[in-house]
């Protein structure tokens, strides 16, 4: 097949990509829009610029690279879903997971190894007990994030989702249910 069709739906992703860059500046103003709004925008309308330019050299070099061939194969479509760009995003994403898992970790490190002395309802080894298995999601988002780097960004992809099935469940100690002399509620009149 020629290169038109592959570089006909590229084209349309750069297209959302670039469309979508816009609803981060609807809000701004409220309606009400001077020059002194315009001034307290700036970082928006930056980033904006910035990430309009980035996803333009993006389409530039993507049609450069297929300016080298005539036609495209089953594994250049493949590749041209999956190119530097997805690999890019999914680190991206995994980076960004990473600082979310550390934040989580150390909010629940602190409440689980200071439980007294912040009237925690369960005992405090329960609470410790848990650490591990809480705070591996960090390294698993690392591994995740390595792999789609440097070996499959639907592989590090695979991963993500799978710790984000892992996580819709509670892993915690329930403090009604462990809480010391908590017994079912009485019922009521």
């Amino acid at each position: 097949m020629s290169t038109g069709r592959a570089e006909a739906f590229s084209d349309g992703v750069f297209a959302v990509a670039i469309t979508v860059l816009v609803f981060g500046l609807l809000p701004i103003g409220n309606g009400k829009l001077n020059t002194e709004v315009l001034l307290q925008a700036w970082p928006q309308y930056f980033a904006y610029v910035v990430s309009f330019l980035t996803i333009g050299i993006m389409w530039m070099n993507h049609h450069t690279i297929l300016a080298h061939v005539a036609r495209v194969d089953r594994p250049l479509l493949v590749l041209n879903l999956l190119h530097p760009g997805g690999t890019v995003a999914t680190v991206t994403y995994g980076l960004v997971m990473i600082a979310i898992s550390a934040g989580f970790a150390g909010l629940w490190v602190y409440v689980a190894t200071h439980a007294p002395a912040l009237g925690a309802t369960v005992p405090p080894e329960a609470l410790r007990r848990t650490i591990p298995g809480w705070t591996l999601g960090g390294a698993a988002y690392a591994a995740g994030t390595l792999i789609a780097a440097y070996v499959s960004a639907v592989a590090g992809m695979v991963i993500f989702g799978a710790l984000a099935v892992y996580y819709l469940f509670e892993h915690l100690p329930s403090p009604a249910e462990d809480a010391p002399g908590s017994s079912a509620p009485e019922p009521g009149p």
